[in-house]
């Protein structure tokens, strides 16, 4: 399964807090492209679409297609802020190597 830490589920839900629309929670993909063939796609979601696995997290939903679940599960996403910026980071088990800036995957 998928877990998220404190951290990136306090910035989760001060997200969906400052938009002007309403969102249930969060989508998490995986989509081709990158230098290392896969990258994860995260963005605000209002509801679940299709075959979609919705798992429930201190307040929000948080959608996974069946396709993504298969390279995701296991992966834990945390909110990392240092002094080249800040965002989320993926740790996913499944990835037999990365890019070096961290943001795609070869599994």
């Amino acid at each position: 399964m998928l877990t998220l830490t404190e951290k990136a589920v306090g910035k989760v839900k001060e997200v969906i807090a400052e938009q002007p629309e309403s969102y249930s929670g969060i989508r998490i993909a995986v989509v081709g492209g990158g230098c290392s063939g896969f990258q994860y796609a995260m963005n605000l979601e209002k509801d679940a679409q299709g075959d979609d696995k919705v798992i429930e997290i201190d307040g929000f939903k948080v959608f996974v297609d069946n396709a993504s679940l298969n390279y995701l599960s296991g992966t834990e996403i945390d909110y990392v802020e240092t002094v080249q910026g800040a965002g989320f980071t993926f740790k996913n088990p499944n990835a037999k190597s990365t890019c070096g800036c961290g943001e795609s995957f070869h599994a």
